[in-house]
C-alpha cells in the first residue's frame, strides 16, 4: 500500500492554478524528492499533502486515511520541516524539544529522554542550553528538524531543508536524513537542489508550472532521456556550428546564455575537437557525467532558479 496517495489533485488561487491535477504515490520507506525551480507547485503540494491547504480538486490519502475528514489522526503520525523555520527564539535548543515534545502530549521520563536522543542526532550538544536566537542559521535548522522527529513519525516531509546553507552544514544534514531513511522512516523532500535529490532520493518526481512532468529513480530518467556524458563549454550560436562535428550535430543539447551543454555517449572526442580547433582558448570546457539538473533543463528548457 503505499503511504501517500493524491489523485487528481490541483489547487486554485484566485485566477492562479498553483497545482494542476497531479496524481502521485509514494511508497513506504522511500526517500521521495519533489524537485523543480521556485514556483513550481512544491510546497503547495506539501501543504495539501498534510491537510493545511484544502485541495481545490481531487483526493488525498496518507496512511489509507482521508487527510480532509481526519487530519488530525494523519498529523500525529508525521513530521513537517517548514522552509522556514518556526522556533522559539528566546528559549534553548533543549528547551524548545521539551516545549514541542508537550504538543505531542509526551511526558517524563519520556520527554527528557527523546530531547537527549534528537540532541545527539542532530549534533546540537554544544549548543544545547544557547538562546536560539543566538545560533547560526545551520543550527537553527537542525533544531527545526529535531523538532519535527520529536514524536518518532512514520512520514517526515521536509521542505527546501538546506536552503541557504553552507555545503558542510548541508553534507551533515544528508548524513542525517539517510539515517532516517534506514530506520524505516519514509522521507518526502522539495528541493530545488538537484545534486540533493540524486542523492538522497529514491524516487523522485519534477514539476514544472504547477504539473508533474516527470517520475522515476534518478538514475532510470537519466538514461532514459539523455546519454550518460555531457560536454559543456561557452560559445555563440555562431560559433556553435563551426565547432561541432556531424556526430554532435544531432545531439541533444541545451543551452543557457552563452553556455551550451551537449550529450553525447563519448563526449571526449568532442571535446579534443573542440581544444584543437582553438587551443588558446579551452572556452571553460567540462567533460562530466549527465545528471538530474541536465534531465529538468532538456524537459523544461527552463533555469532551476525559475521565479522568485
Amino acid at each position: 500500500m503505499a503511504l501517500i496517495e493524491a489523485q487528481s489533485v490541483s489547487k486554485q488561487f484566485g485566477d492562479r492554478l498553483a497545482v494542476d491535477d497531479i496524481t502521485l504515490r509514494v511508497s513506504r520507506g522511500l526517500c521521495f524528492g519533489l524537485l523543480g525551480p521556485n514556483g513550481a507547485g512544491k510546497t503547495t503540494t506539501l501543504r495539501m499533502l498534510y491537510g493545511v491547504t484544502r485541495p481545490t480538486s481531487g483526493s488525498v490519502r496518507v496512511f489509507g486515511i482521508d487527510i480532509a475528514r481526519e487530519p488530525r489522526r494523519v498529523r500525529a503520525r508525521l513530521g513537517v520541516t517548514l522552509q522556514q523555520n518556526v522556533l522559539i527564539e528566546s528559549l534553548s535548543p533543549r528547551e524548545n524539544l521539551r516545549v514541542f515534545g508537550r504538543y505531542h502530549l509526551l511526558r517524563e521520563p519520556a520527554l527528557s529522554h527523546r530531547a537527549d536522543e534528537l540532541i545527539d542526532f542532530l549534533e546540537l550538544r554544544s549548543h544545547a542550553t544557547v538562546p536560539v536566537v543566538h545560533l547560526s542559521g545551520g543550527f537553527q535548522r537542525r533544531l527545526a528538524i529535531a523538532l519535527s522527529l520529536m514524536n518518532r513519525p512514520e512520514l517526515l516531509i521536509l521542505d527546501e531543508p538546506t536552503t541557504g546553507l553552507d555545503p558542510a552544514v548541508r553534507i551533515a544534514l544528508w548524513s542525517r536524513v539517510r539515517e532516517l531513511r534506514a530506520q524505516g522512516t519514509t522521507v518526502l523532500v522539495t528541493t530545488h537542489y538537484m545534486d540533493e535529490a540524486q542523492r538522497l532520493c529514491d524516487r523522485v518526481a519534477i514539476m514544472a508550472a504547477g504539473k508533474i512532468i516527470e517520475e522515476g529513480a534518478p538514475d532510470e530518467l537519466i538514461a532514459a532521456h539523455l546519454a550518460h556524458e555531457a560536454v559543456e563549454f561557452d560559445c555563440s550560436p555562431e560559433e556553435e556550428h563551426a565547432l561541432l562535428d556531424a556526430s554532435a550535430t544531432s545531439a541533444p543539447r541545451v543551452r543557457v546564455g552563452r553556455r551550451l551543454m551537449l550529450y553525447l555517449p563519448n563526449a571526449t572526442a568532442l571535446a579534443a575537437r573542440i581544444r584543437q580547433a582553438d587551443p588558446q582558448d579551452l572556452r571553460s570546457l567540462v567533460v562530466r557525467p549527465t545528471n538530474l539538473e541536465d534531465v529538468f533543463l532538456s524537459l523544461t528548457g527552463s533555469n532551476l532558479e525559475g521565479p522568485v
